[in-house]
């Protein structure tokens, strides 16, 4: 899934209570593609690591940095979450944890929309490298009914917010 859309569903879904709560979720919706891919452009845009060489259309995997792949591995696992989940709850930060949840949702739709071609999602790192072959999300059976749900989604929390202000 793309990245945008993984910040709006986890605004959307776990994020409604305040503007403070809506960001927090959608940044941890974004989290786990911006922890690896972030980096590496923000690496780029400082000089420290050059472009790739290579043909980015369709994406060309083998180009990337070896620690995008260790970052990939790491943000995008289900027991990295949990164990971070677990701590916030052991400390006491379960109004937090909650807010967190677009992490493993994000993790959750990477699942069945990554081929196996291009960063397939290692959502058992470290205990296995397992990973499913999906339909990648910038096909149009996925893309457009993407757009749809979200769309869907941020009326009906609209609509919801304007029929409980009367």
């Amino acid at each position: 899934m793309d990245i945008l859309s993984h910040g709006l569903y986890g605004g959307v879904v776990f994020g409604k209570r305040s503007k403070k709560d809506y960001l927090i979720a959608f940044l941890f919706g974004l989290g786990p593609d911006l922890l690896s891919f972030g980096i590496f452009f923000l690496t780029v845009f400082l000089g420290i690591e050059p472009w790739p060489a290579g043909n980015f259309a369709p994406p060309n995997a083998k180009v990337l940095p070896d620690f995008v792949y260790a970052l990939y591995s790491i943000t995008h696992s289900l027991v990295i979450y949990g164990i971070f989940f677990a701590t916030l709850w052991i400390l006491g930060k379960k109004s937090f944890a909650k807010l967190t949840l677009g992490w493993p949702l994000h993790i959750l739709v990477d699942i069945p929309t990554h081929g196996a071609g291009f960063f397939p999602t290692p959502f058992l790192w470290p205990i296995s490298d397992f990973t499913a072959n999906g339909i990648p999300w910038s096909e149009p059976v996925i893309l457009i009914p993407n757009v749809i749900v979200i769309l869907l989604l941020y009326l009906y929390w609209y609509w919801k917010r304007k029929k409980n202000a009367f």
